[in-house]
């Protein structure tokens, strides 16, 4: 398949720029078997059945981004893509000429850090002193937000472009179809009889790559970390046993889950998962698909055309521009149901 078959018109009034008011004040449209629904969040109380089973991905967004200098002058910028053990990391760097092995830089004016080397486009560096990078990276780091939100972070984003689940640091960028969940919404689910798992995939700055090659087939997919608790895999074949549905909260969710039974049957465990889903992909776990809306043609594009029908799927990217629906990280959400 070609690339421009995922592309659509987006005006740019549509990229949300800023979270709603409060938690769970977005749109939803729900792309059913019966055809497009219209709804706001709040109704997914009545769209979930009793024992379905809702999966969320609680990784923590790290404040993963830096700013200082070189040692030998000149402007840098630190993007942290993955924290490595308790003072290295891989990181883009962004300067005017690349630093070379064994170089220092100087971070948050407080902050030194050693280049190590190279790996791909990535550097892998060690910040000195005793404190873990976690640690450092809270206290002076800023919050990545993605590339099409044109404001600097500030307060609001601290809080809002974290999940109220969010547990295990080590995202550079949220599992957005969780933002629309308050502590509220969660516990009115689960007093419809809805359960609630959890997975973790540390989402990494490649979610944002384009993809530049003509035919899909010859994109690059980046790797990212993940890990499937044996809670969740009995979570998953309890609801099954009762006709109860999976549905992942989100494409991190849907491709961690599918990663892990990609030997055949759920399987707990951690690792490395560099999965692309296209169209004629055959879905193990996931009946039900809650998303934001993504990039033109982007990977998680193709991946929602994947699971819901690539006619329907852009149907409904055509119905949610002419309506107005708010796109992407602070955007509008869609419940789509797997075509069979």
């Amino acid at each position: 398949m070609r690339t421009d078959e995922f592309d659509f018109i987006l005006p740019e009034r549509l990229i949300a720029q800023h979270p709603p008011a409060r938690r769970g004040a977005s749109r939803l449209l729900l792309v059913g078997r019966s055809g497009l629904q219209d709804h706001q969040f709040v109704d997914l109380q009545g769209l979930v059945r009793e024992h379905d089973l809702l999966v969320l991905n609680d990784t923590r967004v790290l404040k993963a981004r830096l700013f200082g200098e070189k040692e030998s002058g000149g402007k840098v910028e630190v993007l942290v893509e993955r924290v490595l053990d308790e003072h290295g990391v891989l990181a883009q760097v962004r300067v005017s000429k690349a630093p070379k092995p064994d170089s220092r830089l100087l971070l948050a004016e407080k902050l030194w850090v050693r280049v190590l080397g190279r790996d791909g486009e990535f550097f892998r560096l060690h910040f000195e002193g005793d404190e873990p990078v976690y640690t450092l990276l809270e206290r002076y780091g800023h919050l990545p937000l993605p590339p099409y939100i044109t404001h600097a972070a500030e307060a609001e984003d601290d809080e809002r472009y974290q999940t109220v689940f969010a547990r295990e640091p080590g995202a550079v960028a949220a599992p957005t179809a969780g933002l629309h969940f308050g502590e509220e919404m969660l516990q009115t689910l689960r007093g419809k009889g809805v359960d609630i798992a959890y997975v973790t995939l540390h989402v990494g700055a490649g979610t944002f790559k384009p993809v530049r090659a003509e035919r899909i087939d010859e994109h690059v997919m980046h790797s990212e970390r993940y890990s499937i608790p044996q809670a969740t895999v009995d979570a998953v074949a309890a609801a099954m046993a009762k006709g109860g549905r999976v549905i992942a909260v989100g494409t991190t969710s849907l491709r961690a889950l599918e990663s892990a039974a990609s030997g055949g049957g759920l399987a707990a465990g951690a690792g490395e998962t560099a999965i692309f889903i296209t169209p004629g992909y055959r879905f193990r776990v996931v009946d039900v698909l809650l998303t934001n809306f993504h990039l033109p043609k982007s990977t998680l594009l193709m991946l929602v055309c994947a699971f819901g029908g690539m006619d329907k799927m852009l149907a409904a990217y055509r119905h949610a521009v002419e309506q107005e629906y708010r796109f992407f990280s602070y955007g509008d959400a869609m419940l789509i149901e797997r075509e069979q």
